[in-house]
């Protein structure tokens, strides 16, 4: 088979065509609760619904649900809310950073194996409806379409300069799934730290930077450090709009426009990362899931262009978000066509 015939871009609902995906929003959660946000839980399909159809109707057409193993997660919720809005969604696979866990031995205490059977499984098996155990038998989510619920990403979460022993353990599996399936990975940085340490570890493990975009890079509004990245292949998640508690959003906008001018348009994304029920304009908040397409990408699109912001939303994630299967299914030797 000709290795361009069976490129797709893995979807809650199935499989799609690459050059069909749209404009995309590379982090949001439709769900989530964690010990971390008590009282900011997304858990009402309803609401989470009601959001999603705000941002579909400013003008994006998929997103990422970039809400991992054991926080809330709806598989069957998520393909539910993608049927009803005509919103692609791509879920998520992996294992966030160690202060999601508090209180969890059972999950603080999973072995690699664990983790990488886990991760494989829900790229191409499927996810459990409910998450209670890693790696342990599970009822595969069903979405409404009677197929089962896939991911099509992977991610590892890490802390605020500092790696801990867990969350290598998430890196190395997360690898290792990726070495397997061929799956993008999605590297959360706090605040925008250890980002050339998490692309070394991974690197080290046989993941080229190209096939990782780093979550959050923007908290380090430093076009300097996005040039050192994106030099290195990997793409930067700039999913800060709305956070304005330590700079006005030009300083993000000055921050992209600078990657740009280094010739890095190639390397960015674009998200929001909204997270949060107190945000969410269906749960009560502000400013809502819509706020990156209809407030922030107008005024980035006045600083670095329309064609640009085109690449930022369509021709990125669509090379991020694309992947293929080399071997069997059941062959875990397998890799990505490259």
């Amino acid at each position: 088979m000709n290795p361009q015939e069976n490129r797709f871009v893995r979807t809650v609902l199935g499989d799609v065509d690459p050059e069909r995906l749209g404009r995309v929003n590379y982090h949001e959660h439709l769900f989530q609760t964690t010990p971390l946000l008590p009282g900011d839980e997304l858990d009402d399909e309803r609401l989470s619904a009601e959001e999603a159809a705000s941002m579909r109707g400013a003008g994006i057409d998929a997103m990422v649900d970039a809400t991992p193993w054991g926080l809330g997660r709806d598989p069957e919720g998520i393909a539910r809310i993608s049927q009803r809005t005509g919103l692609g969604v791509v879920a998520t696979a992996g294992f966030h950073r160690e202060a999601h866990y508090a209180g969890r031995p059972d999950v603080l205490g999973l072995a690699v194996e664990t983790m990488t059977r886990q991760c494989v499984s829900e790229l191409l098996e499927g996810q459990p409806a409910a998450d209670e155990r890693a790696g342990g038998p599970q009822r595969i989510a069903v979405g409404p379409d009677g197929l089962p619920v896939r991911a099509g990403m992977l991610k590892a979460g890490i802390g605020y300069w500092s790696i801990a022993a867990f969350e290598r353990r998430v890196l190395e599996a997360v690898a290792a799934a990726h070495r397997a399936t061929g799956a993008p990975i999605m590297v959360h940085l706090e605040h925008g730290t250890c980002a050339h340490e998490a692309l070394d570890m991974l690197a080290e493990q046989g993941v080229a930077e190209e096939r990782v975009v780093l979550a959050h890079i923007d908290r380090s509004p430093d076009s300097i450090l996005y040039s050192e990245l994106a030099s290195r292949g990997a793409f930067l998640g700039c999913d800060g709009a709305a956070r304005l508690k330590d700079w006005p959003e030009s300083t993000l906008i000055e921050a992209i426009a600078g990657a740009c001018s280094a010739g890095h348009a190639g390397r960015v994304l674009l998200g929001g990362d909204v997270a949060r029920r107190s945000r969410y304009l269906a749960y009560g908040g502000m400013p809502g899931l819509s706020y990156l397409a209809s407030r922030f990408i107008p005024r980035l699109a006045g600083r670095v262009g329309g064609d640009a912001v085109r690449t930022f939303l369509e021709d990125n994630p669509r090379r991020l978000l694309t992947w293929s299967i080399r071997r069997p299914l059941n062959d875990s030797r397998g890799g990505a066509e490259e």
